[in-house]
């Protein structure tokens, strides 16, 4: 299910969402739509996209008894994400469940029926969440343009974990350390870009991409004062326009 829910910050519209459809905020993935700051005559605005795979109100009555602490968003998803204790988020590449070993096994025979060969083994855990790497000589394959083959098999496998009975669970893939490197790479253009626009009073439409790329558009430039920026587009991939905040909206 999608929803749209809007405040006057960021987690002024997630707390609503969650109140409103009566879920933990690990719940539901978060994409910002639109982001206005607040200045001298003009309020501070946001509209976010939640989707869900529960219904909202008609949540089951035993996810409502499991008692966990609920994290968010970091993709990367959300800074308050509580790590796993014990012995940390990383090590132990083997799988320690029958779960973690299904995925493994999932996502290594999805890599053969594709023509490739690659091993898979657990990056890190989290909380609710687990990171598969993938080690692979046909890595760039695998990963593809922008990601799209990578987050083809992510979003495969997300699937496969919910058969699995584990739609509490999120798979992340990464080969290669693609996930970091494509952070840093999407900072970095965030910024150029905002100075571009602040320079020229203009905007510019960056290409499109998945909800977690555009999220961190929108977040690395949530604090620069005249700078705004709005998703455009359908689908998953959307494309994100950032503009001069004095220019409008056409």
């Amino acid at each position: 299910m999608v929803y749209e829910f809007e405040g006057r910050t960021e987690k002024e519209a997630i707390d609503r969402a969650a109140e409103e459809l009566g879920l933990q905020k690990d719940d539901f993935d978060v994409e910002i739509l639109e982001n206005q700051r607040s200045g001298l005559f003009k309020k501070g605005y946001v509209r976010i996209q939640v989707h869900t795979n529960q219904n909202g109100p008609e949540r089951s009555a035993k996810k409502d008894d499991e008692d966990f602490d609920q994290p968010h968003y970091s993709n990367g998803r959300r800074s308050d994400e509580k790590r796993s204790t014990g012995q940390g988020m990383f090590g132990e590449p083997e799988p320690k469940d029958e779960f973690e070993k299904a995925m493994i096994d999932f996502v290594e025979g999805l890599i053969q029926r594709m023509g490739y060969v690659g091993k898979v083994s657990v990056l890190f855990r989290e909380e609710h969440k687990i990171g598969l790497k993938i080690d692979s000589e046909y890595s760039s394959i695998l990963i593809g343009k922008k990601g799209k083959n990578m987050d083809a098999i992510q979003l495969l496998a997300n699937i496969y974990a919910s058969r699995k009975g584990r739609d509490d669970m999120r798979v992340i893939l990464d080969s290669e350390n693609y996930r970091i490197r494509r952070e840093e790479s999407l900072v970095r253009l965030a910024y150029t870009v905002a100075d571009r626009v602040r320079e020229n009073r203009g905007s510019v439409l960056l290409e499109p991409m998945n909800p977690f790329d555009r999220r961190l558009i929108h977040t690395t430039l949530n604090d620069i004062a005249d700078v705004e920026t709005k998703s455009e587009g359908d689908g998953l991939y959307k494309q994100v326009r950032v503009f001069y905040r004095g220019m409008g909206r056409s």
